[in-house]
């Protein structure tokens, strides 16, 4: 079952880089079929296969010769391995469903975020309306319920500082997209876990920042593939941290 995973992963790896790339150009999944943007040569079947068509060709195009970008293979191999790996963390369980939810979105928005500076809508609607089905059904309508306040909350939340951070430096100070994102936090930890996810979200930021900074950058951060790893990292240890959470407030 793991390997049956890792397949699925690897495949799954190299669809999420299409919806990222495709949606953020307002392009279809469908039509065209894979190409070489370069020279628009249609890939065969024998040339998609994850890592291995990209190991066989060289890294290149077998038409025009262009270079494919590494992060192709990478990315494939990262999501199988994530793949995997949620299955042996949790097991053909809810959470296990939900894991892999995150883990694709996580991979959509890295494409997006960080080349386009945008989180797409509909893979955000898609991932929350799967985490509530999924809670509706497992753990019944009152958890339902709390999903969605804590989501609204956090929502509120965190329009609130863009509202006073637009204010206060006359320009946009955080994206709607990740205004958007916190409600996704929010149904998927509830009140206090999505506050440890957006604390842990901005510190994850930090490095890039400086890095910035560093290099005098005026660029915008994409704050929201950081803000997913804050959520999977504390939905894959809500245990750990809600026995943290309660040593602390006793």
């Amino acid at each position: 079952m793991v390997w049956y995973f890792f397949i699925i992963g690897l495949l799954m790896g190299s669809f999420l880089l299409v919806v990222g790339e495709r949606w953020s150009n307002d392009k279809s999944i469908i039509k065209p079929r894979s190409h070489c943007d370069n020279c628009q040569y249609f890939l065969h079947w024998y040339e998609l296969i994850p890592i291995i068509s990209y190991i066989f060709l060289r890294g290149r195009c077998k038409n025009c010769g262009k270079k494919i970008s590494i992060l192709c293979p990478i990315i494939e191999l990262i999501t199988g391995l994530v793949y995997a790996f949620s299955y042996c963390y949790f097991g053909l369980t809810s959470n296990f469903i939900i894991a892999l939810v995150l883990f694709s979105f996580f991979i959509v928005t890295c494409v997006s975020d960080f080349k386009y500076l945008v989180i797409l809508d509909i893979p955000l609607l898609m991932t929350c309306f799967i985490v509530l089905l999924v809670y509706v059904y497992d753990k019944g309508i009152n958890y339902f319920l709390l999903s969605l306040l804590s989501g609204f909350i956090l929502f509120a939340f965190l329009w609130a500082i863009k509202f006073i951070g637009d204010k206060k430096f006359q320009r946009e100070s955080l994206g709607g997209g990740d205004v958007k994102l916190a409600f996704l936090i929010g149904a998927t930890l509830h009140f206090q876990l999505a506050f440890i996810a957006l604390v842990i979200g901005s510190l994850l930021t930090y490095p890039l920042a400086l890095y910035y900074i560093f290099r005098k950058k005026e660029k915008e951060i994409p704050f929201g593939p950081f803000l997913i790893m804050g959520l999977i990292i504390c939905y894959l240890f809500q245990n750990e941290f809600n026995t943290l959470l309660q040593y602390l407030v006793l």
